[in-house]
């Protein structure tokens, strides 16, 4: 016989069963809803069975943005699921101006007989922007936009490694002529915006399947592919050229830039990207030497004319580091008295055979490579060494001029610690630095801040070949200058020529109403001189009618007593005073 107790307490069971399963499912709905990934469950026809709230959050741009993407996501689900395999995948989601990439793990799982897929979700959004920023720099060019040297190179290479034989290709180096100035004159961001202009004229008109790339500051390679014929890339250089003509308009700056060229062409001139670039790059310079804003197509003869030039830059290297250098000095004299008031030390390089090269052959190529600095340093080593043959030889209240590079004169970090050099010397004071107009009239820290520091440490200011540079009267008025050196150009032949004298009388009249002492360089002949005696009141003047630069070691060999060769140089006539120095190692030319 059953107790009905039994009966009810069995009720009872099922009924807590019951309880604590919906309970569970509760929370087990609960968990579901709040999972921080986004899970969704598809049934066969791809519809969604269950979906929480980040899935929800995650597809909502797709539901708001267009149907095609949640059209393309059931598909591949549907096509997961009719091949039982698991995935991982990413999908990319766009609504408005917004766009997310979930990484998704898809598994397909049979419940009660029915197929389903499983989906959960995580938002890499930020993670794959980081991404594509590390890919962006890494292969595009923050500045214009355009592909890095990675990128062409790269193309160039693919090309060469699937060539047939039949392809045909040009590469261009370009290089923004005068680049650095307009730096120093308009500032870096009117340069950097300038940069971006011409990328965008560089880039109108090139094809899908050309590619122009920024390698470095002002420097652009050019892939144009395929091509035809030598006359077809001559054509499109051409029109580059005659785009790049027109002024740019920039912050309210209206800027001339122009920019030289030179091309290779694949397989005439190189079998790979590196020599091509190289043969492209050694075309641009052979540019660069002559007229600028031109372009040239390589040949031989400019890689010969490059291992030469290969040859120097080495041999300057060597040099530099061996100390190979050594000072001429050449006076400036007082026209009406004959007296030697200052010396110009001439750096000059002894090569490996021992002969002496001026510094024509060496010193652009040292303002180019970086070398320039520590050659100025070297030059005032030497006259340091010197300072007793110097005195002995001119005399010791003689200035002693030193060339410094208008690429130097505005730079405080090459400036300062070489006015911490000249003061170490022990007399500062008798220095005088001689720097081009250009370095003036540029934007740079010359005036204001590097000029300053000389002129405590009694350091003197001289305007070097003046006349034939910017000549900016403007700039001049501005310039705390002590001295003006003429050009010879202005001085060659003078008595003859009527509108030098023109220009010499008003570069007089200008610098006696700014303070300053007028030299003229690259006095030669007699006729030179009496002009000037006769009419000008210009009382100094160098060149080679008093002196060639003299070495003073040779001086000192030449010469029983050196201080007998300064006498003869303060009271002689002019001609016996050349022909002093001719015996003394000041040869005429």
């Amino acid at each position: 016989m059953h107790s009905p107790y039994k009966k009810d307490f069995q009720a009872a069971a099922t009924q807590a069963n019951e309880s604590m399963f919906d309970c569970e499912l509760s929370i087990l709905r609960d968990v579901f809803k709040l999972l921080p990934a986004g899970v969704t469950v598809q049934d066969e026809s791809g519809e969604f069975v269950l979906m929480n709230d980040a899935a929800a959050v995650l597809l909502q741009p797709a539901k708001t943005g267009t149907a095609s993407q949640l059209s393309d996501r059931r598909e591949t689900c549907l096509e997961l699921l009719r091949a039982g395999r698991p995935a991982v995948l990413e999908e990319a989601i766009a609504g408005g101006s917004t766009k997310q990439v979930f990484l998704t793990s898809h598994r397909p799982i049979q419940v009660a007989g029915r197929n389903f897929l499983i989906s959960s979700s995580t938002d890499i959004s930020e993670q794959k922007a980081f991404e594509d920023h590390l890919f962006r720099s890494a292969y595009y060019d923050e500045l214009t936009g355009l592909p890095t040297r990675r990128v062409i190179e790269h193309r160039v290479n693919s090309l060469l490694k699937y060539d047939n034989g039949q392809g045909r290709f040009a590469l261009a180096f370009l290089d923004v002529d005068n680049f650095k100035h307009i730096n120093d004159y308009y500032g870096h961001p009117v340069g950097d915006a300038l940069l971006v202009e011409i990328a965008k004229r560089l880039g109108l008109d090139l094809r899908e399947s050309d590619i122009l790339s920024r390698i470095s500051g002002d420097e652009f390679v050019l892939l144009l592919n395929p091509v035809e014929s030598v006359a077809e890339v001559e054509e499109f250089i051409h029109f580059i050229l005659q785009r790049l003509k027109a002024p740019f308009f920039i912050d309210q700056s209206e800027i001339f830039a122009s920019t030289s060229i030179g091309v290779s062409l694949y397989p005439e001139h190189g079998r790979s990207y590196e020599v091509l670039r190289q043969n492209a790059d050694i075309a641009m310079y052979r540019v660069k030497n002559g007229s600028k804003g031109a372009a040239a197509l390589f040949d031989a003869s400019m890689e010969r004319e490059a291992l030469a030039r290969m040859k120097i830059e080495q041999s300057l290297r060597l040099a530099i580091l061996e100390k190979r250098f050594c000072c001429a000095f050449q006076p400036k004299v007082d026209i009406r008295t004959q007296a030697v008031t200052g010396v110009e030390a001439l750096v000059r390089l002894r090569d490996d055979e021992g002969v002496i090269q001026a510094p024509s052959t060496f010193i652009n190529l040292a303002t180019e490579l970086g070398l320039i600095d520590e050659l100025t340093h070297l030059v005032l080593a030497e006259i340091v060494k010197s300072i007793d043959l110097i005195n002995e030889t001119f005399g010791a209240d003689t200035t002693i001029s030193i060339n410094v590079a208008a690429k130097q004169a505005g730079n405080p970090e090459f400036m300062q610690p070489f006015a911490e050099a000249l003061e170490a010397t022990g007399f500062p004071q008798r220095f005088m630095i001689e720097v081009t107009e250009d370095a003036f009239v540029t934007k740079t820290h010359i005036q204001d801040e590097i000029l300053p520091i000389f002129r405590k440490l009694g350091v003197k200011i001289s305007i070097d070949d003046f006349g034939i540079g910017y000549s900016s009267l403007s700039a001049l008025a501005d310039i705390t200058a002590d001295e003006i050196k003429i050009d010879r150009s202005f001085i060659t032949d003078i008595h003859k020529r009527p509108r030098s004298q023109g220009i010499l009388r008003a570069i007089e009249s200008l610098s006696e109403a700014l303070g300053m002492t007028v030299i003229a360089e690259g006095l030669e002949s007699f006729e030179e001189l009496a002009y000037l005696q006769a009419a000008t009141k210009i009382r100094y003047a160098q060149g080679y009618y008093f002196s060639k630069p003299i070495f003073l070691e040779d001086l000192k060999l030449a010469t029983p007593r050196a201080s007998e060769a300064r006498a003869s140089v303060s009271s002689r006539p002019a001609q016996e005073t050349r022909a002093a120095y001719s015996r003394s190692g000041g040869y005429r030319r």
